[in-house]
């Protein structure tokens, strides 16, 4: 199995080495070059498998040859050991024909972990092979930088540096990223937003002398391994409520548009999704460029939801390559006039592509605050705000037939953001016990400016000090 570059202009290369590199050295995004697929007699047998079987049959179909098949089933084993709930990512009946998938079972109580977990084995085993130590860089909006520290922290073969948008994330998320006191692992908080992080991110991926000198990755959701490890709770979900037999839709929290993108491979493979809700907060690029048909940036606004506090969704690209042929040539001409005007038109018949599964919905602060209300009135569920933008969305648009049951993807459990559940509530959700003692542990950060040189010299620096200090 072989990956090619969004942009077209870098050598097609393994499953491994797209993961370990993250971006493409032309700018763009690693997929499959051929994408795999499942026949519905496997779609069937899905339900009722484990989910660490599961995704090891997924992931089997990206790696290829690349990694042993009883190898790759340690791996998802010990990945999903870390969780709470031994279904991994269960689902509850909200409404009638409204599903939750509970994706906050894992160690950071967010759904970053279900890739992350298995992404830092992923990273152990290619870099074991290779004699390699690396170091990762991530960008986060709350969820990612902690189940990225999570995961690797302590690695043998991985040095780690977060980016976080000063004041911009909940105290429990900061405290997930701050608080391990591994010697592998540094936080920074920077002053302004995530795309200044993410910005920030991909300019070090484009300085060719940096990127060699520090050995660097990223585990952000550009890292093609993210995507596919999130797109197996999609087969699981179908399959527990009736795939391939009948088919299923998602409502999908997103800023980054990785966790829908997923969504879009499971149905490239042949899972029967009829239809993916991009629930957007405010900061609702992905819901005006469906709506619309432009994609343009706007100022990023703070909300309770944080994690999608985005206006330069990084996973579009490969949706966009996608929709246009995968023409590389005009995926990398598209982005580059984003990056350099803020907005670019989506070409009509690549819009009418998209269409066919996505539809946008904008969810305002108002609307957010009623949902949480609601749910926990009408249901006795105390939902995170991300949880409730995907939940108000599915309940205004729902699905094509009636019969269609619509599973909101629940990104994060409540006690990661109290003060804004317990405001909107009434009620403080409780941190599971596992999560109690990031409230107690001493807090070691570093705060730079939004600077693209000042942070490069701190990698740099980092990475001098080599796996000990």
């Amino acid at each position: 199995m072989n990956y090619i570059s969004t942009r077209g202009a870098s050598p097609a290369i393994g499953f491994l080495d797209a993961v370990l590199a993250g971006l493409a050295p032309d700018g763009g995004l690693y997929v499959p070059q051929v994408w795999p697929s499942f026949t519905p007699e496997e779609i069937a047998s899905f339900s009722g498998m484990a989910y660490a079987e599961v995704a090891a049959k997924v992931l089997g179909r990206f790696a290829g040859d690349e990694i042993p098949s009883d190898v790759l089933a340690n791996m998802t084993a010990e990945a999903y050991a870390s969780f709470a709930h031994p279904v991994v990512t269960p689902l509850t009946q909200l409404y009638p024909n409204v599903w939750q998938m509970e994706l906050f079972h894992g160690p950071t109580l967010a759904f970053k972990d279900v890739a992350m977990q298995l992404l830092a084995r992923l990273y152990d085993y290619a870099l074991a092979a290779q004699g390699r130590t690396m170091t990762i860089i991530a960008a986060t909006s709350g969820d990612t930088g902690g189940a990225a520290v999570e995961a690797f922290r302590g690695a043998r073969h991985a040095r780690m540096a977060v980016l976080f948008p000063d004041g911009r994330i909940s105290e429990v998320q900061r405290r997930f990223m701050t608080t391990t006191g591994d010697a592998n692992v540094r936080a920074v908080a920077v002053q302004g937003t995530f795309d200044d992080c993410q910005t920030i991110v991909k300019a070090m991926f484009q300085d060719d002398d940096f990127r060699q000198a520090v050995d660097l990755s990223g585990v952000n959701s550009i890292n093609w391994a993210r995507i596919a490890a999130q797109s197996v709770y999609y087969f699981t979900a179908a399959a527990a409520l009736g795939a391939p037999a009948r088919a299923v839709s998602f409502a999908v929290p997103t800023g980054n548009f990785g966790d829908a993108f997923a969504g879009y491979v499971a149905k490239q493979m042949g899972l029967p999704i009829e239809r993916i809700i991009v629930a957007t907060n405010g900061n609702d690029i992905l819901a005006r460029m469906l709506q619309e048909g432009r994609y343009a940036k706007g100022a990023v606004l703070a909300t309770q939801s944080p994690a999608m506090d985005i206006q330069i969704a990084s996973n579009f690209e490969r949706l966009y390559f996608e929709c246009v042929g995968r023409d590389g040539a005009e995926t990398a001409r598209a982005f580059t006039a984003f990056n350099e005007t803020g907005g670019i038109t989506i070409p009509p018949e690549a819009l009418a592509t998209m269409r066919q599964t996505f539809i946008g919905m904008g969810v305002n602060e108002a609307e957010t605050t009623a949902t949480i209300i609601s749910t926990f009135n009408e249901t006795g569920q105390l939902i995170d705000p991300h949880t409730a933008v995907g939940v108000c969305a599915a309940q205004r648009i729902g699905a094509i037939e009636p019969t269609t049951p619509v599973v909101v993807l629940a990104t994060a459990h409540a006690a990661k953001f109290p003060e804004a559940v317990t405001e909107a509530a009434g009620v403080a959700p409780v941190l599971p016990f596992k999560a109690k003692g990031v409230a107690e542990r001493e807090e070691v950060y570093d705060r730079l400016p939004a600077d693209s040189d000042t942070i490069k010299a701190y990698v740099r620096a980092f990475a001098a000090k080599g796996m000990t200090s």
